[in-house]
């Protein structure tokens, strides 16, 4: 089931069971980092099901063990993954098992403590990426939305049009800006939580999703 809020049009939640329960383990402070870093990537496997629904294809000739027919494939170029990092790293490996023939880039960002604003310290991606090329950028938290907004921004700058945002946890806040400054670009996501704390902490949240990752807590 995918629930598309009213007041974010091109916001989509994944309520499958399956979804959903993994996300619970997710959220409790007692799973560990090896359990933590194997629940999203399988949540991302399910919502990259969702998130790629649309990827077009085109007809080409196969041989069967019978007979050659024309058979439906993905459509030429792959798609690229743009995983945010470090975090968004973790959610690579479950694209890359839906789309092996995918190419990935990487896009690093910083907050600058001046003017609180995303900046990039890396961004690496395929050199003849193009306008209509499906792009999947991911990243676990979709918090104050400065990072996700950012990161579309640079894929635009160098042309990109068809882009998708995947994250697991969003907070209303930051979805609300998203949509305000990416409108065109579709947003999937497991939950959208309650609120940002002070501190910027998506409520109820999971904590530092690259931390539990990693075991950097």
């Amino acid at each position: 089931m995918i629930d598309q809020h009213k007041e974010f049009s091109r916001f989509l939640v994944i309520k499958h069971p399956l979804v959903q329960a993994k996300l619970s383990l997710l959220r409790d402070k007692n799973t560990n980092h090896k359990l933590f870093r194997e629940l999203v990537h399988e949540i991302t496997l399910l919502i990259g099901y969702e998130a790629t629904r649309h990827l077009p294809l085109e007809l080409q000739t196969i041989q069967t063990p019978l007979e050659t027919t024309q058979a439906p494939l993905l459509q030429s170029p792959s798609p690229i993954i743009i995983p945010i990092m470090r975090a968004g790293l973790g959610m690579v490996e479950a694209l890359l098992a839906l789309m092996p023939a995918a190419r990935v880039g990487h896009l690093g960002l910083f907050r600058n403590e001046e003017t609180l604003q995303p900046e990039s310290y890396y961004f690496k991606a395929p050199l003849d990426i193009n306008a209509t090329q499906p792009c999947f950028i991911c990243d676990p938290m979709l918090a104050t939305g400065g990072s996700a907004i950012r990161a579309v921004k640079t894929l635009q700058e160098r042309g990109v049009e068809n882009i998708t945002f995947i994250s697991i946890l969003a907070a209303p806040e930051g979805v609300a800006k998203f949509a305000e400054q990416c409108p065109d670009i579709t947003l999937y996501s497991a939950s959208l939580d309650n609120q940002l704390d002070s501190n910027g902490y998506i409520r109820p949240g999971l904590g530092d999703a690259g931390d539990r990752m990693y075991g950097t807590v």
